[in-house]
């Protein structure tokens, strides 16, 4: 226990919005009118929790491990993207302790799906869905949030090596 180290990782990444475009998000997809454009699924979730979990590690970024200007990822399911960081993160010897995510949507409200969020990555990161904390909130119409125009989200996480 006393040479444990513990790492913080931040991540942050934001996706355009389109109409007709499914929206996958937290390993979910959602119907809305609009959804999240990328060279992958556009997950910003697993996005953030990828760059967050890399970072604390010291192992680059998402774009680092899964480049857009490979096909090998174009339009990729991102818990796939995730299951690989986790491969990472226990190579590297290190535990999860928690995550912390917070998405920045105007439209569609988030509350009925992120327990069920929180239930799909915990069992791709097989931590406990205790580990796992997400929460949506809105820009009060400003940015381009607020015109939804895109999705933005932000992570942090606390390793253990």
């Amino acid at each position: 226990m006393e040479n444990e180290k513990i790492r913080i990782g931040h991540g942050y990444d934001v996706h355009k919005l389109e109409k007709g475009e499914r929206f996958i998000i937290g390993g979910i997809e959602i119907d809305h009118y609009k959804g999240a454009v990328g060279h992958s699924d556009a997950d910003v979730v697993i996005h953030v929790i990828c760059d967050a979990l890399l970072g604390a590690l010291s192992l680059g970024d998402i774009g680092s491990h899964f480049p857009d200007t490979d096909n090998n990822y174009k339009d990729i399911d991102s818990k796939i993207l995730l299951e690989r960081v986790i491969e990472l993160v226990n190579k590297n010897k290190a535990t999860i302790s928690n995550i912390d995510v917070t998405i920045l949507l105007q439209k569609p409200k988030l509350r009925n799906y992120i327990d069920l969020m929180r239930e799909k990555l915990s069992k791709i990161m097989k931590i406990e869905i205790s580990q796992i904390s997400i929460k949506a909130t809105t820009t009060e119409g400003l940015g381009f949030v607020g015109r939804e125009e895109g999705v933005a989200a932000h992570c942090v996480c606390l390793i253990k090596e």
